[in-house]
């Protein structure tokens, strides 16, 4: 029986947090890889996630390759682009898109030959716009590549209500909708403790702060670690992964290239879809009220601005 293999271009922070996540889990095979730069580091963070197999019970195989090679990450069924300047603090998603539009290409251009069947997972920041670009430039059917974002911002969003209200995680569900940005649109009353709507459990100028610290989420932990979060963007990269290995139909929100669905076309944003073996198998549409209408057109604007930054 064939082993399912993923490989991770980018196995700074986020990429070998994904790693691990997956490794755990025990469903793939690993590729890690990085730019030529990076020397001997994938082989050295594969090496000792493979020796950590032992320890927590998991079998997975596991590649490190050195000076940016792609060796053994043909035929993968899942590539994960994490590769990408971080941000740093004081600078914005709109800043990068110079520097990470030729890290995206690249990739796009080195890992698509070696697997043109995968689905292709993007966390490159600004990450919409960046999902527009492989899209853009692979010509791939839009099912196969998906933009992670809505995942880690409806966790966010969870763990600050789950706080608040002294309730355990597992009984919170949450939905943020929109471009992986300040500008996100959280759906309150479509998030629930229990089946009950935040807006029963919570006043409104303290669900409307936790709205806030989440569009603000990644940006708080940008000021206090000096880079970009890891723990949770490889959590949710590697939840992600493991919808499509599994065929396992999951819904959540993720960016996706919208054709008509909920009014647009021609960009990627963040929307509920279905996720399983063929990538982005639905596109889930809520009926938005004029409120959050207008405040996923003011995401869409600034998505706009900031894919107005791309050079073809």
């Amino acid at each position: 029986m064939r082993r399912q293999k993923v490989s991770i271009v980018g196995v700074g922070n986020v990429g070998a947090s994904c790693a691990l996540w997956l490794a755990k889990r025990g469903i793939c095979d690993l590729v890690l890889v990085d730019i030529p730069q990076a020397k001997t580091m994938p082989v050295g963070k594969g090496l000792d996630l493979l020796q950590t197999g032992p320890i927590e019970h998991f079998s997975a195989r596991i590649r490190g390759n050195a000076d940016g090679s792609y060796e053994g990450a043909e035929n993968s069924d899942v590539v994960i682009i994490t590769g990408g300047l971080p941000r740093k603090p004081g600078m914005s998603r709109e800043d990068l898109v110079g520097a990470n539009q030729a890290v995206v290409v690249d990739v796009m251009n080195k890992a698509l030959p070696l697997s043109p069947d995968a689905v292709y997972i993007v966390v490159t920041n600004p990450l919409d716009t960046m999902t527009y670009l492989a899209h853009r430039h692979s010509k791939l059917p839009r099912n196969r590549i998906i933009g992670q974002a809505g995942i880690l911002d409806s966790a966010r969003m969870a763990a600050f209500v789950a706080q608040e209200l002294n309730v355990s995680i597992e009984n919170v569900q949450t939905v943020v909708l929109g471009g992986h940005g300040d500008e996100m649109v959280p759906l309150t009353r479509y998030s629930t403790v229990f089946g009950r709507p935040l807006t029963e459990w919570l006043p409104a100028d303290k669900l409307n702060a936790i709205v806030e610290r989440t569009r603000k989420g990644g940006g708080e932990i940008v000021n206090l670690l000096g880079t970009s979060a890891y723990y949770a963007p490889g959590a949710a990269l590697a939840k992600m992964a493991e919808a499509v290995l599994l065929d396992s139909k999951l819904i959540a929100p993720c960016s996706a290239l919208l054709q008509g669905e909920y009014g647009l076309n021609d960009i990627c944003f963040g929307v509920p879809v279905k996720l399983g073996a063929n990538g982005i198998e639905e596109i889930i549409e809520y009926k938005l009220t004029d409120e959050e209408k207008a405040m996923a057109d003011k995401s869409v604007k600034i998505i706009r601005e900031t894919m107005g930054a791309l050079k073809f």
